[in-house]
C-alpha cells in the first residue's frame, strides 16, 4: 500500500515488517519508555528482541496455519527510507472474525525530524492497511488509556466507537491476607477441562451485554486448549516463573456454570498476581467467595498485590471492590469498529449521481415480442357448467 502524505508531499509505503527493521524498532521502543503507554512498549520491545533471535523459525511458522502464525503481526510505514509508523495486530478469537490492535506508534516516537512531526495521516494509513489486508476480520477491537488523547483521536478519526469503560483494580497484599482468613463457601467448585468448554462459553455469553457479545464473537472452541497450545502455555509459564490456578462453580439444578476464575501467581516478587473473573449476573454473591478462593491460592507465594479488571456493565463487582478497599490503578476505553470488505474505504461521489443514471440499467433493451397464444373466454351451457373452448387445430 503506497500513498502520499498531504503534509510532507512524500510517498509513504505500508508493508509487513522485515528482519532489517527489527534493530531500529528495538531502539525506538527502548527510547520511548517515558510515554503513557510505557508498559505496552516495554512488552513490545521485549517481544522484538525475542523475534530477532528466532526470526527465521517464526518466519517459517507464519507460512502455514498454526497457533503461532499471527504471533508477530506487525506492519510498518516507511517514508524516504526511514520508518515513520508501526502497528501490531492479532486475532481476538479462534475464528479470526474479530481482530485486536495491540500497538500503534506514530508521531514523535518515530519521527526522523523533530521539527516536522508526523501527522495523524500516518496512523490512519496503518489502520486502513490492516482493514484491507486482513480479509478475515469483520470487527476490530482496541483498548486505550483514557489519558492518551492522541491515540484516542486517531481511533475516533478512523471510525472506532466506545464499547465499554474498563477499570483496572489492585488489591493490596494486606487485603489479600484478610480475604484468605475466611473459608469460601463453594461446594461445587470444579477444575477446568476441555469438556467444560460449552459451560464456560454459556457463562461468558450471559455475563456481557449483547453488543459486547457480538463484537467478541466467541465460540465453544475459544474455551478449549489443544495440545500445542497447552505446551506453549506451559513453556511461557516456565519462562515467566508463574503458576496458574483456575476453576468454575457448577449449578446442579440449572446444569450451568455460574462463576469462573483464573489467577496467574508469580513466583517473582517483583510482579503482581493477575486474575480473570467471570460471574453470572444472577449470582453476584459469588464475588466474595471467589476472591477468597483466589486469596487462599496466593498464600504460598510471595506477598504481592492482585490485579483484576471490571467493566462499566458490572456494577456489583465495582461495589464489592470498593467495599474491600481495592484501588483503581487505570481507566481505559474499549472501542470497536466494524468493517465490510466488499466496500472500498474511500469517499464516493454519490451526491452528483442522478436518478436517471441509477435507473438506466433497468430500462428494457428492446420491445417485447408478442407470443402466439390466444385466450378465449370460458363457455357456459344451459346448466351453468363451464366448458373449455376446443383446441384450434381440431376439425369442426
Amino acid at each position: 500500500m503506497t500513498s502520499v502524505s498531504p503534509q510532507t508531499s512524500t510517498t509513504v509505503t505500508v508493508r509487513p515488517v522485515q528482519y532489517r527493521d527489527l534493530d531500529e524498532l528495538a531502539r525506538l521502543t527502548a527510547t520511548d519508555a517515558g510515554s503513557e503507554e510505557s508498559g505496552n512498549l516495554v512488552d513490545l520491545g521485549r517481544q522484538i528482541r525475542q523475534i530477532r533471535r528466532w526470526y527465521r523459525p517464526f518466519r517459517v511458522l507464519s507460512i502455514f496455519p498454526n497457533p503461532l502464525q499471527h504471533f508477530f503481526g506487525t506492519y510498518v510505514a516507511e517514508q524516504a527510507g526511514r520508518l515513520c509508523g508501526l502497528i501490531q495486530v492479532s486475532p481476538f478469537n479462534r475464528t479470526r472474525s474479530t481482530w485486536r490492535v495491540d500497538h500503534v506508534l506514530v508521531g514523535d516516537p518515530l519521527a526522523t525530524n523533530p521539527e516536522q512531526p508526523l501527522s495523524m495521516d500516518i496512523g490512519s494509513q496503518l489502520l486502513r492497511y490492516c482493514f484491507q489486508a486482513i480479509w478475515e476480520a469483520r470487527t476490530w477491537l482496541i483498548e486505550v488509556n483514557v489519558n492518551d488523547k492522541a491515540t484516542l483521536a486517531l481511533y475516533r478519526h478512523n471510525g472506532f466507537q466506545t464499547l465499554a469503560k474498563m477499570t483496572y483494580w489492585e488489591i493490596a497484599p494486606e487485603q489479600l491476607q484478610n480475604l484468605a482468613e475466611r473459608e469460601p463457601d463453594l461446594p461445587n467448585l470444579l477444575p477446568v477441562s476441555n469438556a467444560d468448554a460449552s459451560l464456560l462459553h454459556q457463562l461468558d455469553t450471559v455475563s456481557m451485554p449483547p453488543l459486547v457479545r457480538q463484537v467478541f464473537d466467541r465460540h465453544v472452541i475459544d474455551f478449549k486448549t489443544n495440545l500445542l497450545g497447552s505446551m506453549m502455555g506451559s513453556l511461557k509459564r516456565w519462562v515467566s516463573h508463574t503458576d496458574v490456578a483456575c476453576g468454575y462453580v457448577f449449578e446442579p439444578q440449572r446444569k450451568a456454570a455460574i462463576g469462573y476464575f483464573r489467577i496467574a501467581l508469580n513466583r517473582n516478587s517483583a510482579k503482581p498476581h493477575t486474575a480473570q473473573l467471570t460471574v453470572h449476573p444472577a449470582y453476584t454473591w459469588l464475588y466474595p467467595e471467589l476472591l477468597a478462593q483466589m486469596a487462599r491460592a496466593a498464600k504460598d507465594y510471595p506477598s504481592q498485590s492482585l490485579q483484576l479488571l471490571s467493566a462499566d456493565y458490572q456494577p456489583e463487582r465495582e461495589e464489592y471492590l470498593e467495599q474491600i478497599g481495592a484501588t483503581r490503578i487505570e481507566h481505559t476505553l474499549m472501542m470497536s469498529r466494524s468493517v465490510w470488505h466488499k466496500l472500498r474505504e474511500s469517499k464516493f461521489a454519490l451526491d452528483g449521481l442522478q436518478l436517471s443514471e441509477v435507473l438506466q440499467g433497468l430500462q428494457p433493451a428492446r420491445k417485447p415480442v408478442p407470443g402466439r397464444f390466444t385466450l378465449h373466454p370460458p363457455l357456459e351451457n344451459r346448466n351453468g357448467v363451464t366448458k373449455l373452448p376446443p383446441p384450434e387445430n381440431e376439425d369442426s
